[in-house]
């Protein structure tokens, strides 16, 4: 992830604002939140002005993703060139499922809270769509979700990564 955010940096960073490549991280998926606010620290902005755009930028996608994955998955599936694309996401979304399907709400917020490899609003809003959980819901544990990862990260990019780095 540190080479990801450091290739954006360094490539957007000399286009548009420190803010904007902060957001652009933040939307995207793998990156999310946590490499929006690990790319913040880096480009020194200010975390109190770094969440929220970090936020803001890892939530946009969740409603688009619950509503209209399914969808999309299925229209891209009739394609062959798309297909073997289609088959390793909906097997990567079933696969992690499971670490969510026991206590839907419980499960997701937390899957989507621990800021590791895989976890994210990306795949969580994926997992929740191929479990068919309440969309008022799933957003929710979502939201609750990235507030945790965003607490997470901010810690360990401005204190710990501070420390270092200063």
């Amino acid at each position: 992830m540190d080479s990801l955010v450091t290739l954006f940096t360094n490539t957007l960073g000399q286009h548009v604002s420190k803010e904007v490549v902060v957001f652009i991280i933040s939307l995207l998926p793998i990156l999310e939140c946590r490499g929006g606010l690990l790319a913040a620290s880096l480009l020194k902005v200010p975390l109190l002005r770094a969440i929220p755009i970090c936020v803001i930028g890892n939530i946009i996608p969740i409603p688009f993703i619950l509503l209209f994955i399914k969808k999309i998955l299925h229209w891209l599936s009739r394609f062959k060139i798309f297909r073997p694309m289609v088959e390793k996401i909906e097997a990567r979304a079933k696969k992690k499922s499971g670490s969510v399907s026991g206590a839907e709400f419980v499960g997701l917020m937390t899957f989507v809270g621990i800021p590791l490899p895989g976890t994210g609003a990306w795949t969580g809003s994926l997992v929740a769509a191929f479990l068919e959980m309440d969309v008022k819901k799933a957003v929710l544990a979502e939201l609750l979700g990235v507030a945790i990862a965003t607490v997470i990260m901010s810690i360990v990019s401005y204190g710990l990564l501070g420390l270092i780095l200063h």
